[in-house]
Protein backbone atom coordinates (compact mmCIF):
# COMPACT_ATOMS: atom_id res chain seq x y z
CA UNK A 1 0.00 0.00 0.00
CA UNK A 2 2.89 2.39 0.71
CA UNK A 3 4.20 1.71 -2.80
CA UNK A 4 0.78 2.69 -4.21
CA UNK A 5 0.93 5.96 -2.27
CA UNK A 6 4.39 6.83 -3.57
CA UNK A 7 4.88 9.00 -6.66
CA UNK A 8 6.87 6.26 -8.40
CA UNK A 9 4.17 3.69 -7.66
CA UNK A 10 1.44 5.96 -8.97
CA UNK A 11 3.40 6.68 -12.14
CA UNK A 12 3.94 2.96 -12.67
CA UNK A 13 0.21 2.28 -12.28
CA UNK A 14 -0.57 5.20 -14.56
CA UNK A 15 1.73 3.73 -17.20
CA UNK A 16 0.23 0.24 -16.89
CA UNK A 17 -3.34 1.53 -17.15
CA UNK A 18 -2.38 3.59 -20.20
CA UNK A 19 -0.79 0.59 -21.92
CA UNK A 20 -3.94 -1.42 -21.15
CA UNK A 21 -6.13 1.25 -22.76
CA UNK A 22 -4.18 1.23 -26.04
CA UNK A 23 -5.34 -2.36 -26.60
CA UNK A 24 -8.92 -1.06 -26.53
CA UNK A 25 -8.02 1.71 -29.01
CA UNK A 26 -6.51 -0.83 -31.40
CA UNK A 27 -9.57 -3.09 -31.21
CA UNK A 28 -11.96 -0.16 -31.55
CA UNK A 29 -10.28 1.38 -34.59
CA UNK A 30 -10.03 -2.05 -36.25
CA UNK A 31 -13.78 -2.62 -35.94
CA UNK A 32 -14.64 0.93 -37.03
CA UNK A 33 -12.39 0.60 -40.07
CA UNK A 34 -14.65 -2.21 -41.31
CA UNK A 35 -17.34 0.46 -41.83
CA UNK A 36 -15.23 2.10 -44.54
CA UNK A 37 -14.99 -1.06 -46.63
CA UNK A 38 -18.11 -3.09 -45.83
CA UNK A 39 -21.33 -2.24 -44.00
CA UNK A 40 -22.02 -5.95 -43.56
CA UNK A 41 -18.61 -6.64 -42.00
CA UNK A 42 -19.04 -3.71 -39.62
CA UNK A 43 -22.52 -4.90 -38.62
CA UNK A 44 -21.27 -8.44 -37.97
CA UNK A 45 -18.31 -7.27 -35.87
CA UNK A 46 -20.41 -4.75 -33.93
CA UNK A 47 -23.19 -7.26 -33.30
CA UNK A 48 -20.66 -9.76 -31.96
CA UNK A 49 -19.08 -7.20 -29.63
CA UNK A 50 -22.51 -5.98 -28.54
CA UNK A 51 -23.95 -9.39 -27.71
CA UNK A 52 -20.99 -11.50 -26.60
CA UNK A 53 -21.37 -12.14 -22.83
CA UNK A 54 -17.59 -12.15 -22.25
CA UNK A 55 -17.28 -8.72 -23.85
CA UNK A 56 -20.39 -7.27 -22.23
CA UNK A 57 -20.04 -8.51 -18.67
CA UNK A 58 -16.28 -8.92 -18.20
CA UNK A 59 -14.20 -6.91 -20.66
CA UNK A 60 -16.52 -3.89 -20.75
CA UNK A 61 -16.54 -3.33 -16.95
CA UNK A 62 -12.76 -3.83 -16.86
CA UNK A 63 -12.39 -1.25 -19.64
CA UNK A 64 -14.58 1.27 -17.84
CA UNK A 65 -12.57 0.77 -14.67
CA UNK A 66 -9.33 1.25 -16.63
CA UNK A 67 -10.55 4.52 -18.15
CA UNK A 68 -11.70 5.93 -14.80
CA UNK A 69 -8.55 4.75 -13.01
CA UNK A 70 -6.21 6.23 -15.64
CA UNK A 71 -7.81 9.65 -15.56
CA UNK A 72 -8.16 9.78 -11.78
CA UNK A 73 -4.51 8.78 -11.39
CA UNK A 74 -3.55 11.49 -13.87
CA UNK A 75 -5.40 14.12 -11.89
CA UNK A 76 -3.82 12.92 -8.62
CA UNK A 77 -0.31 13.05 -10.08
CA UNK A 78 -0.93 16.49 -11.57
CA UNK A 79 -2.20 17.81 -8.24
CA UNK A 80 0.81 16.32 -6.41
CA UNK A 81 3.23 17.79 -8.94
CA UNK A 82 1.69 21.25 -8.72
CA UNK A 83 1.68 21.15 -4.92
CA UNK A 84 5.33 20.11 -4.67
CA UNK A 85 6.79 22.21 -7.50
CA UNK A 86 8.05 25.70 -6.64
CA UNK A 87 6.78 28.44 -8.96
CA UNK A 88 10.30 29.66 -9.75
CA UNK A 89 11.35 26.15 -10.78
CA UNK A 90 8.32 25.77 -12.99
CA UNK A 91 9.09 29.01 -14.80
CA UNK A 92 12.74 28.12 -15.19
CA UNK A 93 12.06 24.65 -16.53
CA UNK A 94 9.18 25.63 -18.79
CA UNK A 95 11.36 26.48 -21.75
CA UNK A 96 12.88 22.99 -21.83
CA UNK A 97 9.56 21.16 -21.83
CA UNK A 98 7.35 20.46 -24.84
CA UNK A 99 3.91 22.03 -25.09
CA UNK A 100 2.14 18.71 -24.65
CA UNK A 101 4.19 17.76 -21.59
CA UNK A 102 3.20 21.07 -19.99
CA UNK A 103 -0.47 20.57 -20.84
CA UNK A 104 -1.09 16.85 -20.42
CA UNK A 105 -3.80 17.58 -17.86
CA UNK A 106 -5.66 19.82 -20.33
CA UNK A 107 -5.39 17.44 -23.27
CA UNK A 108 -6.56 14.73 -20.87
CA UNK A 109 -9.60 16.81 -19.94
CA UNK A 110 -10.49 17.31 -23.61
CA UNK A 111 -10.12 13.57 -24.24
CA UNK A 112 -12.27 12.89 -21.19
CA UNK A 113 -14.93 15.24 -22.59
CA UNK A 114 -14.70 13.36 -25.89
CA UNK A 115 -15.19 10.05 -24.11
CA UNK A 116 -18.28 11.50 -22.45
CA UNK A 117 -19.57 12.50 -25.91
CA UNK A 118 -18.74 9.05 -27.24
CA UNK A 119 -20.63 7.39 -24.38
CA UNK A 120 -23.64 9.65 -25.00
CA UNK A 121 -23.49 8.93 -28.73
CA UNK A 122 -22.99 5.19 -28.68
CA UNK A 123 -22.56 3.41 -25.35
CA UNK A 124 -25.53 4.81 -23.42
CA UNK A 125 -28.01 4.33 -26.32
CA UNK A 126 -26.70 0.78 -26.75
CA UNK A 127 -27.17 -0.03 -23.06
CA UNK A 128 -30.64 1.52 -23.15
CA UNK A 129 -31.55 -0.38 -26.31
CA UNK A 130 -30.58 -3.78 -24.92
CA UNK A 131 -31.02 -3.64 -21.15
CA UNK A 132 -33.65 -0.95 -20.47
CA UNK A 133 -35.99 -0.95 -23.46
CA UNK A 134 -35.29 -4.64 -24.23
CA UNK A 135 -35.65 -4.11 -27.96
CA UNK A 136 -35.11 -7.12 -30.24
CA UNK A 137 -31.67 -7.68 -31.71
CA UNK A 138 -31.29 -6.12 -35.16
CA UNK A 139 -27.99 -7.25 -36.58
CA UNK A 140 -27.79 -4.70 -39.40
CA UNK A 141 -28.62 -1.55 -37.41
CA UNK A 142 -25.06 -0.59 -36.40
CA UNK A 143 -23.81 0.80 -39.70
CA UNK A 144 -26.79 3.10 -40.14
CA UNK A 145 -26.40 4.42 -36.60
CA UNK A 146 -22.71 5.14 -37.19
CA UNK A 147 -23.31 6.99 -40.45
CA UNK A 148 -26.12 9.02 -38.87
CA UNK A 149 -23.85 10.17 -36.03
CA UNK A 150 -21.10 11.20 -38.42
CA UNK A 151 -23.45 13.25 -40.60
CA UNK A 152 -23.26 16.05 -38.02
CA UNK A 153 -20.36 18.44 -38.82
CA UNK A 154 -20.07 19.66 -35.21
CA UNK A 155 -19.72 16.11 -33.93
CA UNK A 156 -17.13 15.26 -36.60
CA UNK A 157 -15.21 18.43 -35.75
CA UNK A 158 -15.20 17.47 -32.07
CA UNK A 159 -13.92 14.01 -32.98
CA UNK A 160 -11.12 15.43 -35.14
CA UNK A 161 -9.91 17.84 -32.44
CA UNK A 162 -10.11 15.13 -29.77
CA UNK A 163 -8.11 12.63 -31.79
CA UNK A 164 -5.42 15.17 -32.65
CA UNK A 165 -5.01 15.81 -28.92
CA UNK A 166 -5.16 12.08 -28.25
CA UNK A 167 -2.23 11.58 -30.63
CA UNK A 168 -0.18 14.23 -28.82
CA UNK A 169 -1.24 12.76 -25.48
CA UNK A 170 -0.11 9.30 -26.58
CA UNK A 171 3.22 10.53 -27.90
CA UNK A 172 4.16 12.06 -24.55
CA UNK A 173 2.40 9.34 -22.56
CA UNK A 174 4.43 6.56 -24.16
CA UNK A 175 7.68 8.38 -23.37
CA UNK A 176 6.61 8.91 -19.77
CA UNK A 177 5.56 5.26 -19.48
CA UNK A 178 9.00 4.04 -20.53
CA UNK A 179 10.64 6.31 -17.99
CA UNK A 180 8.22 5.34 -15.20
CA UNK A 181 8.63 1.60 -15.84
CA UNK A 182 12.40 1.80 -16.29
CA UNK A 183 12.37 0.01 -19.66
CA UNK A 184 15.80 0.22 -21.25
CA UNK A 185 17.14 -2.70 -23.25
CA UNK A 186 18.16 -3.54 -26.80
CA UNK A 187 14.51 -3.70 -27.89
CA UNK A 188 13.66 -0.26 -26.51
CA UNK A 189 14.43 1.76 -29.71
CA UNK A 190 12.24 -0.54 -31.80
CA UNK A 191 9.43 -0.46 -29.24
CA UNK A 192 9.59 3.33 -29.10
CA UNK A 193 9.38 3.56 -32.90
CA UNK A 194 6.36 1.24 -32.87
CA UNK A 195 4.65 3.24 -30.14
CA UNK A 196 5.34 6.51 -31.97
CA UNK A 197 3.79 5.03 -35.10
CA UNK A 198 0.82 3.83 -33.06
CA UNK A 199 0.33 7.30 -31.55
CA UNK A 200 0.15 8.76 -35.07
CA UNK A 201 -1.59 6.06 -37.13
CA UNK A 202 -4.45 5.17 -34.76
CA UNK A 203 -5.73 8.75 -34.18
CA UNK A 204 -5.36 9.49 -37.92
CA UNK A 205 -7.37 6.34 -38.68
CA UNK A 206 -10.17 7.45 -36.34
CA UNK A 207 -10.20 10.88 -37.99
CA UNK A 208 -10.27 9.32 -41.44
CA UNK A 209 -13.28 7.15 -40.52
CA UNK A 210 -15.28 10.10 -39.18
CA UNK A 211 -14.46 12.37 -42.14
CA UNK A 212 -15.09 9.54 -44.64
CA UNK A 213 -18.62 8.96 -43.40
CA UNK A 214 -19.32 12.69 -43.16
CA UNK A 215 -18.34 13.18 -46.81
CA UNK A 216 -20.15 10.06 -48.06
CA UNK A 217 -23.33 10.11 -45.95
Amino acid sequence: MSWFKSTIGRKYLMALSGIFLISFLLMHVSINMFSVFSADAYNVASHFMGTNPLVQFLLQPVLLFGVVFHFLMGFVLEAKNRASRPISYAKKDKGNASWISQNMIYSGLVILAFLALHFVDFWIPEISYKYIEFKPAVEDRYYGELVHKFSNPLRVGAYVISFVLLGLHLLHGFQSSFQSMGINNKFTPAIKKFMTGFAIVVPVAFIFIAVFHFINH
